[in-house]
């Protein structure tokens, strides 16, 4: 895809801008600092090391600047963005596990919260900031176990303790919004707007987190096993991972233009038909890579949400975004990178992202026009 079309997606406004992504070296934070890559941005990571191996940011091998550091380590966290003063900052870094939030709850507040508060309070003392974007969850919110999408104004909480710790974080934002960043002072009393997004369960290529339903397909199939399913019955909001980075990204382009009434909190979720079993995301799978088999795990599992949905007709509606893929196509694409890497020892990531470029030109999003 030419350079120039690339550049020219969300206003040309990541050209030449310097963006922090903390999580980098994440499964989302590293699709999402590789798609600033392709948009010419300036870039600098701030993350722990990839917990897996191999792990998809190591695998790109594409020039950014990158901070190994724990984000609960306050005064590091301050002097590293000091001496990077980006303009605008998307927060990924966190535990992002729920079952592991079960083992280690005390860490999995720490970082969600307080690693969180580190990097607003750092972000108050930059002269060159605009933007900052913080990345939550679907699961920040009260789950009713109702058939609707939950809306932005809906009420925050959570049983298990990532779910809460997402919610927090929710309040957080919303208080630094409030207390420091404030639309009615912008541009008087400080020159930041301040968001937070919410997205569906994500899926995509390069994820080998402990786990997650897609890692454990891929891993059992690798090493001829059967996948073993925990809840089969429980229904997610299942995206590829390029569909809230694309909201993720067309949000960041308001906030850098200054448009203040863009700064509160949005959901970047799946058309509802993707709201599907986990074993119908497993049947989906096989029909990409007939190597996949599945049993059901019987015992006693952590409590999780059984159904959950998200309602994005605010982004579609004042942003101009929507989703691109269908199910069937977020499970193509998934399993294909897969398949890809196993067996042939290519990296699609590059083609991924354009061949969703190209698809979205048909839905007249905003970034793609």
């Amino acid at each position: 895809m030419e350079n120039l079309e690339i550049n020219n997606l969300f206003g040309g406004i990541y050209k030449g801008r310097k963006v922090l992504v903390t999580g980098h070296t994440g499964f989302k934070g590293s699709w999402l600092i590789y798609w600033l890559h392709k948009l010419s941005a300036e870039l600098f990571g701030l993350s722990l090391d990839s917990p897996t191996s191999p792990n998809h940011i190591s695998l790109l091998n594409f020039p950014h600047v990158s901070y190994i550091q724990d984000i609960n380590d306050k005064e590091k966290v301050f002097e590293i963005l000091q001496k990077v003063n980006p303009d605008i900052i998307f927060h990924l870094a966190a535990q992002p596990l729920v079952r592991f939030s079960y083992e280690e709850p005390v860490i999995t507040y720490l970082t969600n919260i307080m690693g969180t508060v580190n990097v607003l309070e750092a972000a108050r003392s930059l002269s060159n900031l605009k933007a900052i974007i913080v990345i939550t969850s679907d699961k920040c919110y009260e789950n009713k176990e109702w058939i609707w999408g939950y809306r932005e104004n809906d009420v925050l909480g959570g049983k298990d303790p990532y779910s809460a710790s997402k919610a927090c974080v929710e309040l957080i934002v919303s208080s630094y919004r409030f207390s420091f960043f404030n639309a009615e002072s912008y541009n008087n009393k400080h020159h930041v707007l301040l968001a937070s997004v919410r997205a569906g369960n994500v899926i995509g290529g390069g994820d080998w987190a402990a786990d997650r339903i897609i890692p454990d397909i891929i891993r059992s199939t690798v090493e001829n096993k059967y996948t073993i399913l925990r809840n089969p019955m429980a229904t997610r909001p299942w995206q590829h991972v390029l569909e809230p980075l694309s909201g993720y990204l067309t949000l960041g382009w308001k906030l850098l233009e200054g448009k203040k009434e863009f700064a509160n909190s949005w959901n970047f979720g799946p058309n509802y038909c993707n709201n599907v079993t986990v074993l119908n995301l497993v049947l989906e799978s096989q029909k990409h890579w007939n190597k996949i088999k599945y049993r059901m795990d019987k015992n006693k599992q952590p409590h999780e949400a059984e159904f959950l949905m998200l309602d994005s007709s605010k982004a579609i509606k004042l942003l101009n975004w929507e989703p691109i893929w269908d199910f069937g196509m977020t499970v193509k694409y998934t399993i294909d990178w897969y398949k890809e890497y196993y067996e042939n020892g290519h990296l699609i990531t590059d083609d991924t992202i354009n061949n969703y470029i190209k698809d979205s030109k048909s839905k007249h999003v905003a970034w793609n026009h």
